[in-house]
């Protein structure tokens, strides 16, 4: 058996014994890290934030949707970002792509640190929105060779319907809509897509049980065997639309079949406009829980249901700076009234400023105005039907 001379010299001076010197030359060589990881791309952010809600907002007195970066009904804890500093976000992503192979594979990684965390909690494993460190999302990415090519993730990702997502820099406002407190955040199973043609995209699947508009997530409050089937169609103006080129149309459902639980009905649009620097865009949710018992329709008095339609408009004069406008209105009942008011209508409007001064930072300021129709809900005496907001937020990318 041949050492070099490193060895040697060790086992000479007992730093080492002959045995382990054996053992050591006789394993099998290791494949080094950097070899292993050469295709694994690393990424992320980090999104800080700061905001002012004008002396309106009282404990216990219910707080304005979306002042977060998520929202109260959609278990996120709005008390810590009230007159505070906040860290909302740190999320660093390992991503391995497909390669253009019929077989080919990968897979996709987003851990969640901070008071926005979303997905599946590092402390129990259940899926929630309200742990301050999660799995956002971690998922591996086949796909079977049928037409032309079905890529499916299976595992913990993103939820394929809504105008806004998790991703907080991708958004065009620092906060939330009313819109997405009601749309599950996080899909726990298997979802399928499939380009029918260039433009035209189709999704479908199968996921864990919704947990209801309470929590806003899929997560482990009902049966494991209770499920929820997912679908979206996206749609793509081409290159012979002329200045409409790119636009957008897509529409998701998510349904529960099960004993209870939440369906998700969701149409989205988003339009250039021949003015190049103008952009506008509109969304519409409908949402219903316990509506199904044993998979029949319920006599519950709470088969409730609601919607909101929402109105966006982004206006970027140059690459550095951009207006982002969001109006919505909401009509919901019962459970989904998001401020505890009697008739669960109301209406937000969110004016929001981008200017990227400084490299891979997006830097932006933001006023709110949220109103319910009826009774009050953000003073201490819960007299005011009027909230007011102003952020600052700060999101650096890598």
């Amino acid at each position: 058996m041949k050492f070099n001379k490193w060895t040697l010299a060790l086992a000479a001076v007992g730093a080492v014994s002959m045995a382990s010197a054996v053992r050591a030359d006789e394993a099998p060589k290791l494949v080094p890290l950097n070899t292993a990881l050469s295709s694994t791309v690393i990424s992320g952010y980090v999104d800080v934030g700061a905001q002012y809600n004008l002396g309106n907002y009282g404990p216990g007195a219910g707080v304005p949707v979306g002042t977060s970066g998520g929202v109260a009904v959609a278990g996120f804890n709005p008390i810590n970002k009230v007159d505070n500093f906040t860290l909302n976000n740190v999320v660093l992503s390992l991503d391995k792509a497909q390669d253009e192979s019929p077989w080919a594979a990968g897979y996709h990684v987003d851990v969640n640190l901070g008071t926005d965390a979303v997905g599946l909690s590092l402390n129990n494993l259940t899926t929630t929105g309200t742990a301050t460190a999660a799995i956002r999302q971690g998922y591996v990415v086949l796909r079977t060779p049928l037409g032309n090519g079905i890529d499916w993730k299976i595992g913990v990702q993103d939820d394929i319907i809504g105008y806004e997502g998790n991703t907080d820099g991708a958004n065009p406002n620092y906060t939330r809509s009313i819109g997405y407190s009601v749309e599950p955040t996080t899909l726990v199973g298997m979802i399928g897509s499939y380009k029918i043609v260039d433009g035209i995209t189709i999704q479908g699947g199968i996921a864990n049980a919704t947990s209801g508009l309470a929590t806003g997530f899929f997560g482990s409050s009902f049966p494991s065997s209770d499920k929820t089937f997912v679908g979206s169609v996206a749609l793509t103006a081409p290159e012979s639309w002329g200045w409409a080129k790119g636009a957008t149309l897509s529409a998701g459902t998510l349904l529960n079949i099960d004993k209870g639980g939440q369906d998700n009905f969701y149409a989205g649009v988003t339009v250039p406009t021949p003015l190049s620097i103008l952009k506008v865009g509109g969304s519409f949710d409908l949402v219903s829980v316990n509506n199904r018992v044993d998979g029949k329709p319920s006599t519950n008095s709470k088969n409730d249901s609601g919607w909101i339609i929402g109105a966006y408009g982004a206006l970027t004069p140059t690459d550095k700076l951009s207006f982002n406008l969001r109006g919505e209105y909401y009509d919901l009942a019962g459970a989904f009234n998001p401020y505890g008011t009697t008739n669960g209508k109301g209406e937000e409007v969110t004016a929001t400023v981008q200017y990227n001064l400084w490299a891979n930072v997006i830097s932006r300021a933001e006023f709110r105005w949220d109103h319910v129709e009826t009774g009050g809900a953000f003073s201490n005496n819960g007299k005011n039907a009027d909230a007011f907001l102003l952020a600052a937020n700060l999101i650096y990318t890598f």
